[in-house]
């Protein structure tokens, strides 16, 4: 898997997926928040497959 989000949506990935995660543990949202972890990850780990299909790389590495 190579690097295809930049730093800048790696880090509103994460911030994202912990805000959703926080709102459906409080119950806030319902059970929908807990899809926050696929950003929350997706940030984590600097790679989305969304991204790899629709051929975007928000990396800025050149290989």
């Amino acid at each position: 898997m190579k690097c295809n989000s930049g730093s800048i949506d790696r880090a509103l990935r994460v911030i994202v997926g912990l805000i959703l995660i926080a709102l459906a543990a409080t119950n806030t949202i319902g059970v929908w928040g807990w899809i926050g972890v696929v950003p929350l990850l997706t940030g984590a780990i600097g790679f989305c497959p969304a991204y790899t299909l629709l051929g975007i790389n928000t990396c800025g590495i050149k290989k």
